[in-house]
């Protein structure tokens, strides 16, 4: 790792993506997640599978996955990688107006899969809004962050997690 700590910084300043070709193949697992934050009515509709655009799960889900799987091609410095798994989970606490959204990644790589993770709550996240912008517009999404990572170098865990 480079004396400053910043991984996809070469010593000349400019962004590089990481050569991990010496790196062995190990399982990698991450988990990550997002939430959104929104009237319990709207969260209601969600759980009902009543929003303008019908069923608002299933297409988020399927957001989530595809999104994962073309990681590389939105995040400059993402290695291209082979998923062995990608799972969004998606829960509803409608009287809080919550809506929580959970991926997990993995492979068997050369590289993590934090970013797959965290791609594939994100796009979820935004499908959902996307799904119920016609019964609420103030929908926030909030706290997306990775709670673990598995595999590679060192292992890793929210403390909340």
């Amino acid at each position: 790792m480079p004396e400053h700590g910043l991984t996809h910084i070469a010593p000349d300043g400019h962004a590089h993506m990481v050569d991990v070709g010496e790196k062995p193949p190990t399982a990698r697992v991450a988990r990550a997640e997002a939430s959104l934050r929104m009237a319990p009515d709207t969260a209601r509709a969600i759980e009902a599978a009543d929003g303008p655009k019908g069923d608002v799960v299933g297409p988020a889900r399927l957001a989530g996955i595809m999104a994962a799987k073309r990681t590389a091609d939105l995040i400059p410095l993402a290695h291209p990688i082979a998923l062995t798994h990608v799972g969004v989970a998606v829960d509803i606490d409608a009287a809080a107006g919550i809506v929580r959204i959970e991926a997990e990644a993995r492979t068997t790589g050369q590289t993590g899969v934090e970013m797959e993770a965290m791609t594939a709550c994100s796009v979820a996240a935004l499908t959902v809004y996307d799904m119920v912008k016609g019964l609420e517009r103030g929908v926030r999404i909030t706290d997306v962050r990775l709670l673990e990572k598995r595999g590679g170098r060192n292992d890793w865990r929210a403390p909340d997690a």
